[in-house]
């Protein structure tokens, strides 16, 4: 298994991150945490270590990665920021939102991380482990989730040991991540904007800022978390279900049926953000439980799509999806 140092306090937070800005720039994996999820990254401008990456998820090379910056400063070196761009992230970085630009001639990043397109996508996170990482390693991180391509994404360092095994060198331990749930994905193609993928930032958060509606993508896959089957456990799930079978797992979403014995409470509050935290966290439970209680499956209450809900359904469809061919991707 991979060594786990915790970064849970400010003195082990700069300890263990220079630990891995060593390991990240002789072109090892870290998994780390983010405020979204824990990412499995590495020397975003080292093809060798871009290519582990793919390898160590099993991961299918048209699927871009995110290459996660310090700041606004180290993004504009590696992509074209139009006004609008700019304004987004001065709104939302650090944080959960992920900008999808033109990528500028002289990126350094690797032509692998971004699976050939003319676009980069970067973001800059909140944790600050994922921050302090960045800054030792002093180069962008291309930092996928930390599973194998297209299980349930890790919100724990014990999640990130449980999938990859000691496919990373170090894993750093910065406790639960406290979003849960990815970023946002936009394409900003001028003054236009794409949602790629509904995530930590709502979008109604995103077009106040922007003035201006976002519209869905259609057809490519541009960005991570795109494809058809993903975020998926090994049990089937059920989903918009108002009363659980007794043979399944049930995700419950505000006040819970009370005689159900395999529930687990993703809000008793019905508020989304508590819930788009513990999202990923109790599907791997439960996927768990139907494993050992050789339940059929896993039920899910219905979730509005309002806020972080749309995000949340986003993944909970994706997850559900029939799983032909790969179904890989994240």
């Amino acid at each position: 298994m991979s060594e786990i140092v915790e970064a849970l306090t400010a003195a082990q937070t700069a300890r263990a991150a220079r630990r891995a800005g060593e390991i990240l720039r002789a072109g090892g994996l870290v998994g780390l945490p983010t405020e979204t999820v824990y990412g499995l990254a590495a020397d975003a401008t080292n093809d060798r270590a871009v290519a582990r990456v793919f390898e160590a998820k099993g991961r299918p090379a048209f699927n871009p990665l995110i290459a996660h910056v310090r700041d606004l400063d180290m993004a504009k070196a590696h992509a074209v920021f139009s006004p609008l761009a700019e304004r987004l992230a001065r709104a939302f970085w650090p944080g959960p939102l992920t900008l999808v630009l033109p990528r500028r001639a002289d990126s350094g990043v690797s032509l692998l991380a971004t699976a050939g397109l003319d676009t980069i996508a970067l973001r800059a996170p909140a944790h600050p482990a994922a921050r302090a990482a960045i800054e030792a390693a002093d180069r962008p991180l291309a930092a996928p989730s930390a599973n194998p391509s297209g299980a349930v994404s890790p919100t724990t360092a014990a999640h990130v040991a449980e999938g990859l095994g000691d496919r990373a060198d170090l894993i750093l331990d910065g406790g639960p991540c406290p979003v849960g749930i990815e970023s946002t994905i936009v394409k900003v193609e001028g003054e236009d904007l794409v949602l790629l993928r509904p995530g930590g930032v709502a979008r109604a958060a995103i077009e106040a800022v922007a003035g201006r509606p976002l519209r869905r993508a259609a057809g490519a896959v541009e960005a991570p978390g795109m494809l058809a089957s993903h975020y998926a456990p090994a049990a089937r799930l059920r989903l918009d279900v108002e009363t659980p079978r007794a043979d399944e797992a049930f995700l419950a979403f505000g006040a819970p049926p009370g005689d159900h014995p395999h529930t687990f409470l993703l809000s008793e509050a019905g508020d989304a953000v508590e819930a788009a935290a513990n999202l990923f966290a109790m599907l791997r439970a439960a996927d768990a439980l139907c494993r050992e209680k050789a339940l059929k499956g896993i039920a899910v209450a219905p979730i509005p799509a309002s806020g972080l809900g749309e995000a949340i359904n986003d993944r909970l469809a994706r997850a559900a999806a029939p799983r032909e061919g790969s179904g890989i991707g994240d």
